[in-house]
């Protein structure tokens, strides 16, 4: 016998015991459970009665003032744009380069189609005659007089024919937008005092 045959013979009864194993049917009997305090376990299901509780409930309320992890909000100014007695605030965050930088990508990506990239609501959307509400210019004098927070409120929720981005836009960078817009209104109304002395 070559050995080829004989790897042969053994792979076919290594097979037999294998396939005698599934008959086909379907078994009464219940499975084997080697650990079966994992299958019945004392608890109660959700929507089960306890009466251990006065109301007779199982599920249980959370306490008063449960947070869900990553959802507590304690610094009001920065998740809504608002004081504690609810006026606009102005910018929480601190302002550098990098913020700047994001600002200009988030709002390139999110603002400029209406906005404009000068912010001057020539936005490819609003040149292109496509029937949209025309979008506003950051430099007219009333947004110019606007706060901070108004603008975040503005991008969270929506305005009037322009729809909420709080959803697509994070917090941080709902900020750093608001940040570039007030770079934008800046630069179209800078001042030889803008200018640092060394570079005039």
């Amino acid at each position: 016998m070559t050995m080829r045959n004989q790897t042969l013979l053994f792979i076919l009864l290594a097979a037999v015991p294998v396939l005698a194993g599934c008959r086909g049917a379907v078994s009464d009997a219940p499975p084997v459970h080697l650990n079966r305090n994992m299958d019945f376990q004392e608890k109660f299901e959700a929507q089960e009665a306890n009466a251990f509780f006065a109301d007779g409930r199982a599920m249980r309320e959370p306490v008063p003032g449960t947070v869900a992890r990553g959802f507590l909000k304690e610094d009001v100014v920065f998740w809504t744009g608002r004081t504690e007695s609810g006026a606009w605030a102005s910018t929480p965050i601190e302002l550098n380069l990098q913020v700047m930088e994001r600002g200009r990508e988030r709002y390139d990506i999110y603002c400029s189609v209406c906005h404009g990239l000068a912010g001057d609501g020539q936005g490819i959307i609003m040149t292109g005659k496509y029937g949209y509400v025309p979008a506003p210019t950051y430099h007219s004098e009333l947004l110019r007089a606007r706060e901070d927070g108004y603008f975040f409120d503005v991008i969270s929720y929506g305005i009037r024919s322009m729809p909420g981005y709080g959803q697509q836009i994070p917090v941080a960078d709902r900020w750093a937008i608001v940040a570039y817009v007030r770079a934008l209104q800046r630069s179209q109304y800078a001042s030889v005092s803008d200018v640092p002395e060394n570079q005039r």
